[in-house]
């Protein structure tokens, strides 16, 4: 087993690796835990508001989106920008693997049917005089 840092009790680093930090999988794992801990907590934060003689359930959705809700939806979003970065460099990867595929399935066809392009044994072809007229100045 190679030698590595370790930075946390869940994170070891190789030493000959670059030093990025990276949530492991118990970690992530972890880390939606204490999401779906937070939307319970505020969940009853807003059935009590809802509930309580002075409360309204005006009061409850207000708490439930701003206390729940829109915090939640901002900590997942910025815990999955790893992961759609390395979706994104996938997917072009990909599509530049099938661009190059495509363009050498098309360029192969066309060297092997005429290598020479004056191989039709034609005489080239001269100017038309028909062709459009030069623009002169009015007088």
């Amino acid at each position: 087993m190679g030698k590595g840092v370790r930075l946390f009790s869940s994170i070891c680093v190789a030493a000959s690796s670059r030093l990025t930090l990276f949530f492991p999988r118990p970690a992530r794992i972890a880390v939606y835990l204490v999401v779906i801990g937070w939307m319970y907590v505020v969940l009853m934060m807003s059935v009590a508001e809802a509930s309580n003689t002075t409360g309204s359930v005006l009061g409850a959705i207000v708490t439930f989106f701003l206390y729940g809700l829109l915090p939640v939806i901002l900590v997942v979003y910025l815990m999955r920008t790893p992961a759609r970065r390395k979706e994104i460099k996938a997917r072009e990867a990909a599509e530049h693997q099938a661009q190059m595929a495509r363009l050498a399935a098309n360029a192969a066809p066309a060297a092997v049917a005429s290598p020479d392009p004056d191989a039709g044994g034609h005489a080239p072809g001269a100017a038309e005089n028909d062709g459009v007229a030069p623009v002169r100045k009015e007088l």
